[in-house]
């Protein structure tokens, strides 16, 4: 731990190389929907130092295909860096100088948490689509635990962007004197019908795969790919705007001519091709199963008759919401519904909506706005916490 609480002068950087480490919990893990979880494991990386009260401490939750990997590298010969390196370093946003960033993840993962890829110790096999429904309240008590592991027993702030923020607030909800401030970015308190929606065909596409064999792929050999990547370029166009994408590709044709009649493949038809095979080589197809339904069950004002007021007088935190203009996937109007219940309530809500081109993925790239109103509100809660 580091008795130094004044934070070092420095241009933003990069928190270097990287080493995921392991908390293996031993205690049985109650799961939501019914249930439980005799042990698991989680992975996570941290950056930065924890001061001497464990005052400074930040979590970083991830969205639906993120992991443990938010910032640095873990070789030199890394092609990229973590996925929200943009946002965590020395002078960055969340700025590792003044905090001890946690980013982990989550059960149900395929980056090394226990999850469907994971060895069910009552049969010796992967669990495969035995692996049991969690939701977002079962992520935050594991991630409570992992915070008790480390010795942190209340966050300077917890913070994430779409699936990451509804985990945001139901720490907020559920621990309401563990965290100071929640930060919300690109998220809601419940999907829209239309998103439910695009998760059914998402995962329609992969059970329908001729070699899912109703995911149990690994016993035959297999894996879901075609599946997979069908998923991952609906989702992908969802994450995008109708200008993103047309200012990036508009109709530019990489292969064929029209005019003589042959095959013609468009280059946005050849980026989708290239995301969606990426994908499917890394992401595990049960995972993705999981993680959008934990998406679709998200509804914690489902408990207080649909009264989204009554969820935020369940919290103590201070809020900071962030959304984006051309985001329809979790559009403005979510993050104000969110924000308009906590001021109903009599919680401390900041909330921005920041003109970004990027549609949903916005949070993920270094839009000058946001990175400025996110690094602005972490500063002024540095000055609070000491960190």
């Amino acid at each position: 731990m580091s008795l130094n609480n004044e934070p070092q002068q420095t241009s933003p950087g990069d928190v270097g190389l990287v080493q995921p480490a392991t908390f293996a919990c031993e205690q049985p893990l109650a799961l939501q929907r019914g249930g439980e979880l005799t042990r698991f494991d989680l992975v996570y990386e941290t950056y930065g130092e924890l001061n001497a009260d464990a005052s400074n401490a930040i979590l970083i939750c991830h969205a639906l295909s993120g992991n443990h990997h938010a910032a640095g590298r873990h070789a030199e010969s890394d092609r990229k860096p973590g996925w929200w390196d943009v946002c965590i370093g020395p002078g960055k946003a969340i700025d590792t100088n003044r905090f001890y960033v946690l980013a982990l993840n989550n059960l149900g993962g395929c980056d090394g948490s226990t999850g469907p890829l994971s060895v069910n110790p009552a049969t010796n096999d992967v669990f495969g689509p035995d692996f049991p429904t969690v939701t977002v309240r079962d992520w935050v008590e594991s991630q409570a635990r992992l915070a008790d592991h480390l010795g942190i027993k209340r966050f300077a702030a917890i913070i994430g962007g779409s699936l990451g923020g509804m985990q945001a607030l139901q720490w907020a909800i559920d621990y309401p004197d563990r965290l100071d401030s929640a930060v919300l970015i690109a998220s809601s308190a419940r999907l829209t019908t239309q998103n439910i929606a695009f998760n059914k065909i998402a995962r329609s596409a992969i059970t329908s795969d001729a070699n899912f064999h109703n995911g149990r792929y690994a016993e035959h050999g297999v894996l879901p790919e075609q599946g997979l990547r069908v998923a991952r370029m609906l989702g992908h166009i969802t994450y995008l705007s109708d200008h993103a994408l047309a200012e990036r590709f508009g109709r530019e044709i990489k292969s064929g001519d029209p005019d003589q009649g042959s095959e013609i493949e468009f280059q946005v038809e050849s980026y989708l091709d290239y995301q969606g095979e990426a994908f499917s080589q890394r992401f595990d197809a049960n995972t993705y199963l999981l993680m959008t339904r934990a998406l679709d069950l998200f509804d914690p004002a489902a408990e207080y008759d649909g009264d989204l007021t009554a969820v935020f007088a369940q919290t103590r935190a201070r809020f900071l919401m962030l959304s984006f203009s051309t985001d329809w996937r979790f559009s403005p109007q979510r993050s104000t519904d969110m924000s308009n219940a906590a001021i109903s309530a009599g919680r401390d809500v900041s909330h921005a909506i920041i003109d970004s081109p990027h549609g949903h993925d916005s949070f993920l790239l270094p839009v000058p706005r946001y990175i400025d109103a996110l690094g602005a509100y972490l500063n002024r809660l540095a000055q609070v916490t000491n960190a």
